[in-house]
């Protein structure tokens, strides 16, 4: 189903044994492992032009009167090939193209076309299949890089994007705009609702056949609750209906969090938080200008602001859900997802 890929061998670690990531260890900075000069660069370059992510950063950055904390960075070229069969997505291309030209980016033919004029990379390709291919490409020219959701379409090819961001020694992070929405920041930062006891999560959920489940859309919700969570997920069991899915996931120290996707209704994103001193809700989506902050502050320092760790639970999450939805609800262990992607590296 998805695309060959080279693999690295995988070094066992704790409860996740084979997985070539040792998911309880601290993430250090890429600025402390590698020799990148940030200093005067400023030149950002997109791969795949199938998102409305594109002309919205785009819109921000190259703007005449875009504000200092942008840094002065700029998108200033795009490659616009993203995927090559999800209809929705090579519809968009030629309109998005048209849009960025507009504030100024110039098309190039290549991704290798693009590396030679751009310093950062923020890979929008929508098809979550071709980002271990594209992003190996940035990752050999060590250009530091964005990921949009998905960071892949499997678990197997989001480690390999990991580990080939290691060997290159290359920023990389990935995430939904809603782990930045300022509610769910300030849940987790602040001290209204104290220590979180639980969560529930929702957003849409709309099924692309060639992704599992949850990866096409349902991922902002999963952000939301595994940022109000934190990692340790050991347990996922999902139940599924025409109206709505529902995911419950056990934590390590038994809290509950659920991740509920909308099928019908009204079309939305948010939560609720429990914690020692409030019930709070978080949500709804306030648009992409709190990511793009985050990006621009990874660019100017290499530091991923989301630790790779908690993408790697979050995919593994997601791959379980939808085992469980195959064996009719069953709960389906994290730790069996490490290990199913150990035995199907390629």
């Amino acid at each position: 189903m998805f695309p060959l890929s080279p693999r690295r061998n995988f070094i066992k670690k704790a409860a996740f044994a084979g997985l070539g990531i040792a998911l309880t260890d601290s993430l250090l900075p890429f600025s402390a492992k590698a020799s990148f000069k940030f200093e005067g660069k400023k030149r950002i370059g997109i791969i795949g032009l199938d998102t409305s992510h594109c002309v919205a950063f785009a819109k921000a950055l190259n703007a005449s009167d875009a504000g200092p904390e942008y840094g002065g960075f700029k998108i200033v070229a795009a490659y616009p090939k993203g995927s090559l069969d999800i209809q929705s997505s090579v519809e968009r291309v030629p309109g998005y193209t048209a849009d960025v030209i507009k504030l100024g980016v110039e098309i190039v033919d290549s991704i290798a076309a693009l590396l030679e004029k751009v310093d950062f990379v923020l890979l929008e390709t929508n098809d979550g299949r071709l980002h271990l291919e594209q992003a190996l490409q940035v990752f050999k020219a060590r250009k530091p890089m964005f990921i949009d959701k998905p960071i892949a379409a499997s678990l197997v090819d989001t480690i390999a994007i990991f580990e080939a961001a290691d060997k290159y020694k290359s920023p990389v992070f990935s995430t939904s705009s809603l782990r930045y929405a300022p509610t769910v920041q300030d849940a987790i930062l602040g001290n209204k609702v104290g220590k979180v006891l639980g969560a529930d999560a929702y957003s849409p959920l709309k099924i692309e056949p060639t992704h599992p489940d949850l990866f096409w859309y349902g991922i902002h919700g999963v952000e939301i609750l595994f940022t109000l969570m934190g990692r340790g997920c050991k347990q996922v069991t999902r139940v599924s209906s025409p109206e709505n899915d529902v995911v419950i996931g056990v934590w390590d120290d038994n809290r509950i969090g659920t991740f509920r996707g909308l099928h019908n209704g009204k079309q939305d994103y948010g939560g609720t938080v429990f914690g020692e001193k409030s019930n709070t809700p978080v949500g709804p989506h306030v648009g992409y200008n709190p990511l793009l902050l985050k990006v621009v502050e990874f660019f100017q320092t290499g530091v991923p602001p989301v630790n790779k760790k908690d993408t790697l639970e979050i995919v593994a999450f997601m791959e379980a859900a939808d085992e469980s939805k195959k064996n009719n609800g069953a709960p389906v262990t994290i730790a069996s997802m490490f290990e199913r992607a150990k035995m199907n590296k390629k």
